[in-house]
C-alpha cells in the first residue's frame, strides 16, 4: 500500500505539470518532517533541518507552524522568501527546488521575526524527488526525537576465536584532530557484560570511562538486588568510582584526562571467572604523555562464571545537541590474550548500528578498514553510508604489545 501511494503520488504530480513543460503548484504535501526530531538551531539563529533523499527530482515544501513575518527557506544556497501575515497552524507553500542527487539536503529556515521553536511544526513535501526512498525521523514513538537528534551509534564486532578461553583484550584507539566532538564516546574494549574507553564530556573535562552491567535488567541502580550488585575490588589512583543508570545499570569508574586529539591510547582488560558464579572485570589504560600503564578499576560481577566474550568497539554521541556534527575513530593493533598467555590477533570485524540506522531515521553511519586499522564513522549528514552487515579485513603484520602482566599495577 505504501509503495502504491507513492506511486499515485507521482502519477499526480506529473498531470501537475502544463503542457507547456512548467511545473505547476502541487495540490499538497507527501510526506511530512517534524520539526522537533530533525532540526537544529544554529549560533546564527538559523534553524537547518536534514532530509535524505534516494533520487533527485524536482521538490516542493511547505511550512506548517504558528510563525508570523518573512520566512526565507535556503536549499542548495537558492532561496525563497514567503511572507505570513498571520499566525496559524495552517500549512504554507513555500515554493520549488530541485533535487540535484541522492543523499542529504539540509533545510535552512530564518524569519524577519523571533520565532518560537515550538509554535514550528514541521515541512510538507512533495515533488518528483520524494518517494519511498526518504529518510527522516518520523515520529517521537520510543522516544525517537531523543534517539534521532543523538544520532547513529556505530559498532566494530571482532571475530575472535570461539575455542579459546580469552583472559585478556588489548586495542588501540586513535581519534583524528578536529574529531574530539562534545558528547562523544569512543568506547575501545566492548565485552559481553561491559565497556572501556574514552569520552569528551565538556568543552574542558575529557574522561577515560570503565563500566560494568549488573546482570539484573534495570535503569535504576537503585533497584538492583544486593546479590546482583556489582562490587568494587579495586580503584586507580585519581579514578572516580559509583554507579550508573539509564541504559541498563551497573558499576562505573571513571579518570578525568585531558587526553588529546591525534594521540594514539592503548586500552587492555582482564576478564577471568573467580568462583562462586562470580567474574572479575579489571582495566588498565596507557597515556604516551605518561609512559606507563594506569589502573582503572576492578569489579566483581555476580552470576556470571566466563571467560571474556563479545568483544567489539563503538562510536557513540551522548549529546543530542551534538548530533549536528560528523566524527571519525579509528582502532588499531587489536590482540586477545588467552589463558595460557597466547597471543591473537584479531583481522576482521562485522559492521553494525544501532536501531536509529536499523529503522532508516539517520542514514549518516559508517566504518571500514584502511592504513591496517578499522574506523567508524558517524553524524555530521554525510551521504555514503555502510550497509549494515559488511565485513572488514586488516592486513597488518604487527608484532604483539610487550606486557608483563605480573606488573601491572593494581592499586
Amino acid at each position: 500500500m505504501k509503495y502504491l501511494r507513492f506511486v499515485l503520488y507521482g502519477f499526480i504530480w506529473l498531470l501537475a505539470v502544463s503542457a507547456n513543460g512548467q511545473q505547476v503548484r502541487p495540490q499538497k504535501p507527501i510526506v511530512d518532517i517534524p520539526i522537533a526530531g530533525n532540526t537544529w538551531q544554529g549560533e546564527d539563529g538559523i534553524y537547518h533541518t536534514y532530509v535524505w533523499f534516494g533520487k533527485p527530482g524536482i521538490l516542493a515544501v511547505w511550512l506548517k507552524g504558528g510563525i508570523k513575518g518573512d520566512v526565507r527557506l535556503t536549499i542548495d544556497d537558492e532561496s525563497k522568501v514567503l511572507a505570513i501575515s498571520e499566525v496559524s497552524d495552517s500549512s504554507h507553500y513555500i515554493g520549488q527546488w530541485t533535487v540535484q542527487d541522492s543523499g542529504y539536503l539540509q533545510l535552512s529556515l530564518t524569519c524577519s521575526r523571533s520565532i518560537n521553536p515550538k509554535t514550528l511544526i514541521s515541512y510538507g513535501l512533495g515533488g518528483s524527488a520524494v518517494n519511498d526512498d526518504i529518510h527522516y525521523v518520523k515520529n517521537n514513538e520510543g522516544n525517537f526525537f531523543y534517539w534521532g537528534r543523538r544520532g547513529p551509534s556505530t559498532h566494530l564486532n571482532y571475530h575472535v576465536p570461539e575455542d579459546r578461553d580469552i583472559a585478556y583484550y588489548y586495542n588501540e584507539v586513535t581519534v583524528p584532530k578536529g574529531n574530539d566532538v562534545v558528547g562523544s564516546y569512543f568506547m575501545a574494549d566492548g565485552f559481553t557484560g561491559g565497556y572501556f574507553g574514552m569520552q569528551v564530556n565538556s568543552a574542558t573535562e575529557r574522561r577515560i570511562l570503565f563500566s560494568v552491567w549488573s546482570p539484573f535488567q534495570t535503569d535504576n541502580p537503585k533497584e538492583i538486588p544486593a546479590d546482583q550488585q556489582i562490587k568494587l575490588l579495586k580503584l586507580g589512583e585519581g579514578v572516580h568510582g559509583g554507579e550508573f543508570g539509564d541504559e541498563g545499570a551497573g558499576g562505573q569508574s571513571y579518570l578525568r584526562y585531558n587526553w588529546k586529539a591525534g594521540n594514539t591510547y592503548r586500552f587492555l582488560l582482564k576478564g577471568e571467572p573467580v568462583g562462586n558464579n562470580y567474574t572479575n572485570y579489571t582495566a588498565w589504560f596507557f597515556a604516551p604523555e605518561l609512559g606507563n600503564w594506569q589502573l582503572i578499576a576492578s569489579f566483581s560481577r555476580p552470576k556470571t562464571q566466563s571467560w571474556l566474550k563479545g568483544f567489539h568497539s563503538f562510536l557513540e554521541n551522548f549529546s543530542p545537541e551534538q548530533g549536528i556534527y560528523e566524527r571519525k575513530v579509528l582502532f588499531g593493533n587489536q590482540w586477545v590474550v588467552d589463558r595460557s598467555g597466547a597471543w591473537i590477533p584479531i583481522r576482521e570485524a562485522k559492521f553494525s548500528a544501532d536501531n536509529t540506522a536499523r529503522v532508516g531515521y539517520r542514514m549518516d553511519y559508517g566504518g571500514g578498514e584502511e592504513h591496517d586499522q578499522f574506523f567508524l564513522r558517524g553524524f555530521g549528514f554525510f551521504n555514503n553510508y555502510t550497509p549494515i552487515g559488511t565485513q572488514f579485513e586488516r592486513q597488518g603484520k604487527e608484532r604483539h604489545p610487550v606486557i608483563d602482566f605480573e606488573q601491572l599495577p593494581l592499586k
